[in-house]
């Protein structure tokens, strides 16, 4: 494809309501699915004003979120290049697709944020057991307390372990970890708040998360990293 040329797939018009977020979305998809390989240029503003029907200010505004995702490098006055997401994007890229509404350009994304969040909570789990402050522990401790007492409501639940997870990446004192937490949690694929279908089973397992508990509060690092990996690994595979 020549620099600036339009893809052999039309893109859609904007409808009159978000159109700014219509024209990030079917850009984000272009660049993922490979219809702008990395490298490419983008077609001018002129031209996606054009093809989308709209102003030059939503245009403008669509590449801007695409940069700060790290999927093109706008040059003011030059061509907007597409990055090689893989080397440059960060977890707010996966986390504006787990948001979006659309087929998700990255089939195994599902799976991936689940093992990530399953090597995320183990290690974090043995951390805590290693690092946190008998204080720490004792947050840790209530926090499966406050879960259990949510029994049967399996929505109380889930908010519950969803902040019973927080306090043990809390105490396992890895700011990055709790950095990855932040960001996970403000997606659908969430680090204690995955598909229902996936974390029934995990949620209703009340006497795991409070050996789970008990072995951080114990100091027990391994047996502690062990549990936790068994308690966040989904019972079905992800495709």
């Amino acid at each position: 494809m020549l620099p600036g040329t339009l893809p052999s797939m039309d893109f859609d018009p904007a409808p009159r309501q978000s159109v700014s977020d219509h024209v990030f979305g079917q850009l984000r998809d272009a660049v993922l699915s490979g219809r702008y390989p990395a490298g490419d240029a983008l077609p001018s503003e002129r031209e996606l004003a054009a093809t989308f029907e709209v102003n030059r200010h939503a245009i403008r505004e669509a590449l801007r979120r695409l940069q700060q995702l790290g999927l093109v490098k706008v040059s003011q006055g030059g061509a907007t290049r597409v990055l090689d997401w893989r080397a440059t994007a960060g977890l707010d890229l996966a986390m504006a697709l787990t948001a979006a509404e659309d087929v998700l350009p990255v089939e195994t994304l599902a799976r991936d944020v689940l093992e990530m969040r399953a090597c995320i909570g183990a290690d974090a789990a043995r951390l805590c057991a290693l690092r946190a402050t008998p204080e720490a522990k004792r947050r840790v401790s209530d926090a499966v307390e406050a879960y259990a007492a949510a029994v049967p409501d399996l929505a109380a639940m889930r908010l519950a372990d969803l902040a019973l997870w927080r306090r043990i990446i809390e105490g396992s004192g890895n700011i990055a970890y709790l950095l990855a937490f932040n960001s996970l949690t403000a997606g659908t694929l969430a680090v204690g708040q995955v598909p229902p279908h996936l974390r029934t089973e995990e949620i209703l397992n009340v006497a795991a998360h409070r050996k789970l508990a008990a072995l951080i509060e114990a100091g027990g690092a391994a047996e502690a990293e062990e549990a936790a990996r068994g308690l966040l690994q989904a019972k079905e595979t992800v495709r």
